[in-house]
């Protein structure tokens, strides 16, 4: 039956492309990335450096793929046969249909639970943060005393002291004896730790081993060796196996060194480089000291110069020089000044004796003697007109005077307040008058009273 055109637009075809990009897509949205054990089978190398290979087991297979970004920080290239843990993402080849593992790390079965539990304490003990970086110690870039953590019979021991002794001779160093492999291992590496800080004698510490398989180095992924060296006072360097190799102790460390030899020389400075840098600074000084006294020499004769020129003695003769003209010169100002000052002083004088007190006295006195004695000739001639004039009011007065009544026998009563009397009622008996006579006065007391 052939379907309508009307029924077959209503259907949402898909392409082979688009099929395998979204069961792509969906396989690598839905599974995260996983540990997966196997038998390799099939393994090539194409001249791109990319590993293709089948990983198996009785019961199924599975396409793999490990691009070479990946592999080739691989320690060792994996055989047909060969049991091993890869880390992959699910993923699916487009091109193909076909569905594939991409391989980011590949180990020996061996190793596989090692490598897990590896992974497990490493993101646990990152979330607490011991492996932070703002929990590390910054290294003395000249340690006094260095302490090593090693084995004394291994390789690592004599690789550090070598490079020691080539790189800075005088540097201090005190051994922390402790086994480093099997059993108790980490035990002895914690009490190595531990005794170095009590001690407190050494500036950094080195925690150093040679090489070896993963199983090998797993003291030094202990958590116990991990605290011990966030818990150490003294700064930590780890130079633990290869390059390749990390420990969960090189991330709790202060700093991580590829091996011994380079942990030995981060912490140790170059003797070298110090012996040609303190000649060189040995020459700059040297050099600087030299333009230093050239320079001082010349500011010297400027200096010895300047004083000839400026030396006391011919200093003095200039001033003696400036002195006598300076002398001569004020002897004619002073002279100058005396002749004009006596010039003013003789007009001055003849000034003064226009206005001399004497003759102004002599011509106040001669004025004063006028006044005088128009004054006087006033004073008499007044006086004389006023005594005239007296005596004939005296005797106008005497004309009306009671005292000429008086004189003629008449007397004048007054009362106790010295009011005239002129009427006999005004006065009682027993009252005293006073009676007014021409020579003298008279207290009366009044018998009796006759009014008119």
């Amino acid at each position: 039956m052939v379907a309508s055109a009307a029924s077959l637009q209503q259907r949402e075809i898909y392409t082979v492309s688009r099929l395998n990009r979204e069961v792509k897509w969906l396989l690598t949205d839905s599974f995260p990335r996983l540990w997966i054990e196997g038998e390799i089978s099939n393994f090539s190398r194409p001249a791109s450096g990319h590993w293709y290979f089948t990983l198996k087991d009785d019961k199924a297979q599975v396409r793999c793929a490990m691009f070479r970004r990946q592999n080739r920080a691989l320690g060792f290239v994996p055989k047909d046969g060969m049991q091993v843990v890869v880390r992959a993402q699910i993923s699916l080849y487009e091109a193909r249909g076909e569905f594939q593992l991409l391989v980011e790390t590949l180990e020996e079965a061996g190793d596989g639970a090692l490598r897990r539990a590896f992974e497990a304490l490493k993101q646990r003990l990152a979330a607490e943060g011991l492996f932070a970086a703002e929990h590390k110690r910054p290294i003395p870039p000249w340690p006094r005393q260095l302490g090593i953590v090693t084995s004394p019979t291994g390789a690592a021991i004599r690789d550090v002291l070598t490079v020691l002794r080539r790189r800075f001779p005088a540097l201090e160093v005190t051994v922390y004896p402790c086994q480093v492999q099997g059993d108790g291992a980490a035990r002895e590496i914690v009490r190595a730790l531990e005794l170095a800080n009590r001690h407190g004698i050494c500036d950094v510490l080195l925690l150093v081993r040679g090489g070896g398989s993963l199983e090998d180095l797993w003291p030094f992924n202990e958590e116990g060796v991990a605290r011990a060296i966030r818990a150490s006072r003294i700064p930590v360097v780890t130079g633990i196996g290869h390059e390749i190799d990390f420990t969960i102790a090189d991330f709790a460390a202060d700093l991580r060194a590829a091996t011994p030899s380079a942990a030995a020389e981060s912490v140790s400075p170059d003797g070298a480089a110090v012996l040609q840098q303190v000649q060189s600074l040995r020459n700059r000084l040297e050099t600087s000291i030299r333009r230093q006294l050239q320079q001082t020499g010349h500011r010297y004769q400027t200096l010895l110069a300047r004083l000839e020129r400026n030396h006391p003695a011919r200093q003095l003769g200039d001033k003696m020089l400036r002195l006598d003209e300076l002398e001569g010169r004020l002897h004619r100002a002073l002279n100058h000044k005396l002749q004009q000052s006596r010039q003013q002083l003789a007009t001055r004088h003849a000034q003064l004796l226009r206005h001399h007190p004497g003759m102004r006295l002599t011509q106040r006195r001669q004025h004063l003697l006028q006044l005088t004695q128009g004054l006087e000739g006033a004073m008499q001639r007044r006086l004389e007109t006023a005594r005239l004039r007296l005596g004939e009011l005296g005797r106008a007065l005497e004309a009306v005077s009671p005292l000429g009544t008086l004189q003629r026998g008449y007397a004048l009563a007054t009362d106790s307040h010295g009011r005239v009397l002129t009427d006999a009622s005004h006065i009682h008996p027993g009252e005293e008058i006073q009676v007014r006579l021409a020579r003298g006065r008279l207290t009366c007391e009044v018998k009796a009273n006759y009014p008119d």
